[in-house]
């Protein structure tokens, strides 16, 4: 018993440590769309049983309750076609194949965003560590977590969830 303990804490802090980690966020009970008026945005807030109902269970625990996929599971880590990454909850663009790069972490990482303005960062402070948290600024969907040891240009490391993507072919 002491050893599948001791395994499955191994497994949860490596995870956290290479990309991110679960956290539980509280349940909203309104279904909106709102427009921010600094940008041209569309805010998407549903229900968690709107969210229930347009969601696969594994999509939903990840986006709506900041969880995360097994390491070397996902559908686009080693995803190479050229196209747009979108966001599963609300179909926003957040990431192009020109950005992807293979950071041997089990998760897609890309080195930047479409535009700054479609991805909102969260400081996270779950399992005792200090991480930036990426959501889609559209619906607020967990995608993953950035951290600062990504290639050139930019020097960052956007670590995503493949649950949290869709795929648009070029």
């Amino acid at each position: 018993m002491r050893t599948l303990t001791f395994l499955g804490l191994t497994w949860l802090m490596l995870g956290s440590i290479a990309c991110e980690a679960q956290t539980k966020v509280k349940s909203t009970n309104t279904t909106a769309t709102t427009r921010n008026m600094n940008d041209s945005i569309d805010f998407l807030k549903l229900s968690d049983d709107d969210w229930k109902n347009k969601l696969k269970p594994e999509e939903f625990r990840v986006l709506r309750q900041h969880g995360t996929e097994r390491p070397y599971t996902g559908e686009y880590d080693q995803h190479w076609e050229a196209g747009t990454y979108v966001c599963k909850g609300c179909g926003a663009e957040l990431f192009t194949s020109d950005t992807k790069f293979d950071a041997g972490c089990g998760w897609p990482s890309f080195y930047q965003g479409i535009d700054k303005s479609k991805i909102k960062e969260v400081i996270d402070k779950s399992y005792g560590m200090m991480r930036t948290e990426v959501r889609c600024a559209r619906c607020d969907g967990h995608l993953g977590h950035v951290f600062n040891d990504g290639p050139n240009p930019t020097g960052l490391r956007y670590c995503i969830n493949s649950v949290s993507l869709g795929f648009v072919k070029k």
